[in-house]
């Protein structure tokens, strides 16, 4: 998610829920019936987890945005160009991009 310049380095979080969630269908699909309900139910505790992996990471990642602007005095709209700037100012390897990403996430999330 960070870079600097042209050459951008990415921070990758690797979680295996789907595969989970994908793991626990095909074993539904040929569970004898006496464990159908427990799957079925494992199915939806598993899927509901994995959504909530995915916002949990937007949540972060836009209040780190917000704090970030806080930190330097930025007060306007988050999806401005002053906000892009105002961010790269705070965090200098950011990519453009990343910066445009970062600031339209957290605006989305206000």
């Amino acid at each position: 998610m960070f870079g600097s310049g042209k050459r951008e380095t990415a921070v990758v979080v690797v979680r295996d829920s789907e595969e989970v969630v994908e793991a626990l269908r095909e074993a539904l699909e040929t569970a004898p019936e006496e464990e159908r309900a427990g799957l079925e139910r494992a199915v939806a505790v598993a899927t509901a987890a994995a959504e909530g992996l995915v916002a949990d990471e937007a949540r972060a990642r836009a209040e780190w945005t917000r704090r970030r602007l806080e930190a330097v005095g930025f007060s306007g709209p988050l999806d401005s160009v002053r906000a892009v700037k105002a961010l790269r100012e705070a965090e200098p390897s950011l990519s453009l991009r990343t910066a445009v990403e970062l600031t339209r996430e957290a605006a989305r999330r206000d």
